[in-house]
């Protein structure tokens, strides 16, 4: 009997890694399209990393910039003060 369950788990595993093999065949992009993905970038490994971030558009870099300026004149005002600016803005008592 431990024969028979040790063969039905054995052909489970290797049905599942079976399984698990072809999903990610149908899933994986094809030759022509790892071909054009080369082609649209020289260095794939650095392209592909840049190219979703924020600083590769040009409006969302300069909306980035000014938001990290006022950002840091508030933290230069909040330095500036002896104002305990968690409990209310003002100093309020």
């Amino acid at each position: 009997m431990s024969g028979m369950r040790t063969a039905l788990a054995s052909i489970g595993v290797f049905g599942l890694f079976g399984v698990g093999y072809g999903m990610w065949a149908i899933i994986a992009p094809g030759e022509d399209r790892k071909k054009e993905i080369l082609k649209l970038c020289p260095d794939p490994s650095l392209d592909l990393i840049f190219q979703n971030l924020p600083e590769a558009n040009p409006v969302r870099m300069e909306e980035s910039r000014r938001r990290n300026a006022l950002m840091l004149q508030v933290l230069k005002d909040a330095a500036e003060t002896n104002d305990n600016i968690a409990r209310g803005y003002g100093g309020q008592k």
